[in-house]
């Protein structure tokens, strides 16, 4: 899949590169997959199969240096890790804690490897972290530079464990607070939530705003007004992971209750973003609901998409929504929505409420609402208002554009890092 952060850690890298910083970009697990050109040293650190079979087998702990590296091979990485969203809870969980021990854990080879090649080979003043679930070698790490943290999604991960594993993980995670420099946060509201999570103290959260590329994202300005009264389509757009946080099925739900009341026949249903294998069934009774329905040739499921395909997917829209069930911490999508002028409908929970305050303040003709998160009839609603007042699609506003635009991120960032540093790591 295209990893939301792993795009957004990338193009925060790229843009420092070619503003003349000295910025490295290291994947950890697994490589890294962006939709523009990837920035990233050829090498995995934490390498997925040495990490996983490091906790399984005790003979993987002290293997070869040959062993070791030829396990660390990207494309045998990406090869054997297809299928790891099928990996047990319980697994995951004995994993996490290991691996939050650092150089105490199953691990250690691997994060002696890292320690060593930072210290001998790059020797940072920096080191952003992009979760802390990966920080397990933290205290090791603040010896040689400054140790940051961006939190972005760790409370979702943690949930997903066994209750026993995510108390365990929590406590090991608080413990690493004291040795962070600085914890990043792209909204208030995670930031108050992770502070509460893990006893992080105000003075060590720093709000950055959220950026994307923007140069690309532009509207097709031939569009027609989508209520104007002739046949064309109105397309309903969804992109983003086809899972159950991401509210699909919510969508498809509002979607076959507004087709139901007879006033909104032009109205299709598009949808594009990856399917894990473990959310196979998840997808298959969407499609079981609307060919129920009678919508069987209604909507569009497109998958997972390039950059190039993305763009033309969101500029075919004419109103985008993706009703996550959680409250999501960064909401990129709607980022990349708004930058190609179109107008949305979003959950008033998570980082979506600053992400409208943002938009609304930068380009005041926004067509963009928030509704109710916990009413599937509030979504229904919204939808609908926002369906009538619907008309041409335009430009964004330029000053919306370098709001959000990705430059202006970055910098946001070296400001955070209390100036600009002649080297900094971001390990993604």
């Amino acid at each position: 899949m295209y990893c939301g952060s792993c795009m957004n850690d990338n193009a925060i890298a790229k843009e420092l590169l070619e503003a003349g910083h000295d910025c490295v970009l290291m994947p950890v697990y697994t490589p890294i997959k962006t939709d523009v050109e990837d920035v990233s040293v050829g090498k995995v650190f934490l390498g997925g199969i040495n990490v996983f079979l490091a906790q399984k087998l005790k003979f993987f702990r002290k293997t070869p240096k040959w062993i070791e590296n030829l396990l660390n091979q990207p494309w045998l990485i990406r090869q054997l890790t297809r299928n790891a969203g099928k990996t047990s809870p319980s697994f995951l969980g004995e994993l996490t804690v290991s691996m939050l021990q650092g150089v105490e854990g199953n691990q250690q080879q691997e994060f002696d490897e890292l320690l060593r090649w930072l210290k001998m080979d790059v020797r940072p003043d920096a080191i952003i972290l992009t979760n802390l679930l990966i920080g397990g070698a933290i205290p090791e790490l603040r010896r040689n530079a400054d140790v940051w943290v961006t939190l972005q999604g760790d409370d979702i991960f943690l949930d997903s464990l066994p209750q026993a594993y995510r108390e365990e993980a929590i406590a090991k995670m608080r413990t690493l607070v004291p040795s962070v420099q600085g914890f990043i946060c792209h909204s208030d509201d995670y930031a108050s939530r992770m502070s509460e999570l893990l006893n992080i103290p105000s003075s060590k959260l720093f709000i950055v705003p959220l950026g994307v590329e923007t140069d690309d994202f532009l509207p097709d300005p031939q569009s027609t007004p989508s209520n104007s009264g002739n046949s064309k389509e109105i397309r309903l757009g969804y992109l983003a992971r086809l899972a159950p946080e991401k509210g699909l099925h919510q969508l498809v739900d509002a979607f076959i209750a507004l087709r139901k009341t007879g006033k909104w026949d032009r109205l299709k249903l598009q949808v594009a973003g990856w399917a894990g294998p473990q959310h196979a069934s998840y997808l298959k009774e969407q499609q079981t609901k609307l060919r129920a329905a009678g919508l069987e040739n209604q909507y569009n499921i497109l998958g997972s998409v390039s950059r190039r395909q993305k763009i033309d997917f969101l500029n075919s829209l004419d109103l985008f929504c993706v009703p996550t069930t959680y409250a999501d911490p960064k909401g990129i999508y709607l980022l990349e929505a708004v930058a190609c002028g179109l107008p949305y409908v979003m959950p008033d929970h998570g980082a979506f409420p600053e992400l409208h305050r943002r938009i609304t303040q930068h380009s005041p003709q926004s067509n963009g609402a928030l509704y109710a998160h916990a009413s599937p009839d509030a979504l229904r609603d919204c939808l609908e208002e926002t369906l009538l007042g619907l008309g041409r699609k335009s430009q964004a506003a330029p000053d919306l554009i370098s709001e959000i635009d990705i430059s202006t991120h970055a910098k946001r960032l070296l400001i955070t890092l209390q100036g600009k540093p002649s080297n900094s790591v971001s390990l993604s």
